[in-house]
């Protein structure tokens, strides 16, 4: 029987019409699916188009198998059939070494519209000690602006509310995004806070993702120096010296696993389940996507808040605890 489905991916949710067919999600062959329109040689999307030949391996005899469709169409696909909901994540992102640093348009602000000039992308968020650097930061823009850096701050939050009073604390002038969704985290695989990563003129990343601070508050507890970072970054925006080459970035780029991505599919979903009333379901899958990625600390902590629970505390402490037994770093500073 065909019921309704929806379908949550970064930035918007949409429904469709499926059923559950021997545990498949299969949805009507003539009609579109996923952002893509069937045509007669296949299925496509802006410029895209999936041909009758590949699509084929996501055909049934009753329609569309869903999950295999978006497999085919370059997405992670998650699926809780109790919950009539499916959550989408990027397979590839494009993050690469060699490639554009990944686009994105967040709260009006378009990465590519600064091309031309050094760019310092810096994840932070308002559950984690680094809030407090965000006026550094601001200052570190003010002060090296007019020589062709823009900071732009991009809130790890998955709400606004979090992370606004942090922002309108700190006075600042450079742009300031909160990424509700997730979705620039996942484009640079951000597993924790804080995060900065360096793209230069060309659009090019120069400094993969690297632990950095903007003020010592907490460096008892993470060992990272701000004014060696802040030397770092005056070097790279007036004498263009990044630290490393291109083999230093191809090196020490982390480009995300499936098993990260699809991670992020159930973060996705559990925080959408979480924001419509249902916080045991959105437990289910936050634990899903912790035995997944048990190092991502964006997820396992930053998403403590959406079921109630406090960032700063037992939880937090008990997954800090379970990483540093592992022997996983929570901190990863470059070192070049």
């Amino acid at each position: 029987m065909t019921t309704t489905f929806t379908v949550i991916e970064a930035g918007h949710t949409y429904e469709i019409d499926a059923e559950l067919v021997d545990g498949r999600l299969v949805a009507p062959a003539d009609r579109p699916l996923l952002g893509w329109e069937p045509r007669s040689y296949g299925w496509c999307k802006d410029d895209a188009c999936l041909p009758n030949f590949r699509a084929a391996e996501a055909t049934t005899d009753g329609g569309v198998d869903v999950l295999r469709f978006a497999e085919l169409t370059g997405r992670v696909a998650v699926l809780d059939p109790a919950e009539r909901a499916l959550a989408l994540a990027h397979a590839d992102t494009g993050l690469s070494a060699e490639a554009t640093a990944p686009d994105f348009t967040l709260d009006g602000t378009t990465l590519s519209a600064y091309r031309g000039r050094k760019v310092a992308l810096v994840f932070w968020a308002s559950w984690c000690g680094c809030r407090y650097d965000l006026p550094a930061w601001q200052e570190r823009h003010a002060a090296l602006e007019a020589d062709g850096l823009t900071v732009i701050s991009i809130a790890a939050d998955r709400t606004a509310e979090d992370a606004r009073p942090w922002i309108e604390e700190a006075g600042v002038t450079h742009p300031a995004l909160i990424d509700v969704d997730g979705e620039v985290a996942e484009l640079y695989n951000v597993i924790n806070v804080p995060t900065v990563v360096w793209i230069d003129e060309d659009g090019r990343i120069a400094r993969p993702q690297d632990t950095q601070t903007a003020t010592d508050l907490f460096r008892s507890m993470n060992g990272l120096d701000s004014e060696a970072s802040g030397q770092a970054l005056r070097r790279w925006v007036l004498d263009g010296e990044a630290g490393g080459g291109a083999e230093q970035v191809a090196e020490h780029l982390r480009v995300p696993t499936p098993a990260e991505q699809r991670a992020r599919a159930h973060a996705r979903l559990a925080v959408w389940l979480a924001r419509a009333g249902r916080p045991e379901a959105a437990r289910r899958h936050l634990a899903t996507a912790g035995e997944l990625a048990p190092h991502d600390l964006a997820i396992r902590r930053g998403l403590l808040p959406v079921t109630g629970e406090d960032p700063f505390g037992d939880a937090f402490f008990a997954i800090r605890g379970e990483l540093v037994e592992a022997g996983v770093p929570i901190y990863r500073p470059l070192e070049f």
